[in-house]
C-alpha cells in the first residue's frame, strides 16, 4: 500500500520561503509521478506541480511557475517543493499524490490522474 507523508509546512511572512517534503513508501514501481496539490479555503483543490521519477520531467501551474521548484530523490522516494516569494494567496493545505507513470507519458495535474494521497501539511503566509 502506497503511503505518502508530507512535512515542512508552517507560518511564513510574505516574500519568505518554505521547503515541503513528501516521503513515499510501500511501492516498488520504478516509474511513477508525484505531484503537489493545494486546497485553498473556499476553493477547490489545485494541482500546482508534478515530477516524473524516470526523467525528472516537471510541470507547473501558472500560479506558481517561477516561484516554486519541484525536485526528487528517487533513492529516498522523496519529492520536495521549494516555495520562494510566497504570497498570502498561497495559504492552504498542501498534499502530495502518487500514481504510476510510464516514461514519456503525458503528465497531467488533475486529481483523477492520481491514486494515492498524503494527509497534507498547512502552509500559512501572513505578516
Amino acid at each position: 500500500q502506497v503511503q505518502l507523508v508530507e512535512s515542512g509546512g508552517g507560518l511564513v511572512q510574505p516574500g519568505g520561503s518554505l521547503r515541503l517534503s513528501c516521503a513515499g513508501s510501500g511501492f516498488t514501481l520504478k516509474y511513477y509521478k508525484i505531484a503537489w496539490f493545494r486546497q485553498i479555503p473556499g476553493k477547490g483543490r489545485e494541482g500546482i506541480s508534478c515530477i516524473s521519477s524516470s526523467d525528472g520531467a516537471t510541470v507547473y501551474a501558472d500560479s506558481v511557475r517561477g516561484r516554486f521548484t519541484i525536485s526528487k530523490d528517487n533513492a529516498k522516494k522523496t519529492v520536495y517543493l521549494q516555495m520562494d516569494n510566497l504570497k498570502p494567496e498561497d495559504t492552504g493545505v498542501y498534499s502530495c499524490a502518487w500514481a504510476p507513470h510510464p516514461p514519456a507519458a503525458i503528465m497531467r495535474l488533475e486529481e483523477y490522474a492520481f491514486e494515492s494521497w498524503g494527509q497534507g501539511t498547512q502552509v500559512t503566509v501572513s505578516s
